[in-house]
């Protein structure tokens, strides 16, 4: 397939796009649409995982998740902290943040043509209500089939012949850091789907039990802590302990 190339920034140890959330939704489109057109040439899924401040933490402490990173076809900038080391740093800049969580409506709102998506992850009654409020909400998003996260690495081989069946664009697969991008790796070779994306905890915010930080905090790159005031049981200790390490990991490249 001939895939635009983009140039990277290394943010934290991470190879990360310099892409906007147009080219993103762009290039899952041309990716699409090549791969469904041409069965001669279909080749393995473009797989697309996200940085953000936990992935940089992780990767500088599990160099076979660093590894996994590595082993993408394009890492995009989920966290607006991404973006702003970005332009600290030499080289190109990330122009905008592309958080998951708009990924999924940008594609439906930014392209006209219709597309089949696949929602891996979360618990069943959280990833059946995500698929119902897509379905209703963007006439061009489709979904073609779900699952939850809930299953074994001696399942996966059913699961990825389910997703197959479906015939979907795009693959969802929300089974966090770092088990989404293992998943991926693994079943490359087994997947008959354009585009696969990571995304986390993305269905609990389709469905509002994750509430979204206003603007002005997205914005600023204050996110997180929306995130651990909403909920600190999960969250509190993560954000203490990954941030000043992802902070330090930024900075400790950049001299490197």
């Amino acid at each position: 397939m001939n895939i635009k190339q983009f140039n990277n920034v290394n943010v934290g140890g991470i190879e990360t796009a310099c892409i906007d959330r147009q080219q993103i939704t762009d290039l899952i489109m041309n990716i699409a649409t090549q791969y469904r057109a041409d069965d001669s040439n279909k080749g393995t899924p473009y797989l697309i995982f996200d940085n953000n401040g936990h992935a940089i933490s992780f990767a500088n402490t599990n160099s076979e998740f660093k590894q996994q990173l590595a082993m993408a076809d394009l890492v995009h900038a989920d966290g607006q902290s991404i973006v702003s080391f970005s332009k600290r740093l030499k080289g190109h800049a990330i122009p905008e943040r592309s958080a998951t969580t708009d990924m999924i409506h940008d594609i439906a709102e930014m392209q006209n043509r219709p597309l089949r998506h696949f929602l891996l992850g979360g618990k069943d009654d959280v990833v059946t209500q995500a698929a119902e409020l897509l379905d209703n909400k963007h006439p061009n998003f489709t979904v073609a089939g779900l699952h939850h996260g809930y299953f074994s690495e001696n399942e996966e081989k059913r699961i990825c012949d389910l997703i197959n069946q479906t015939k979907p664009d795009v693959l969802w697969v929300g089974l966090g850091k770092p088990k989404e991008q293992a998943f991926c790796i693994r079943n490359k070779s087994r997947l008959d789907v354009p585009v696969v994306i990571t995304c986390g905890g993305c269905y609990n915010y389709i469905t509002g039990d994750y509430p979204r930080a206003p603007i002005w905090m997205q914005n600023a790159g204050i996110e997180w802590v929306h995130r651990v005031a909403t909920n600190p049981r999960q969250l509190f200790m993560r954000y203490l302990l990954t941030n000043p390490h992802a902070i330090y990991c930024v900075f400790a490249k950049k001299q490197s």
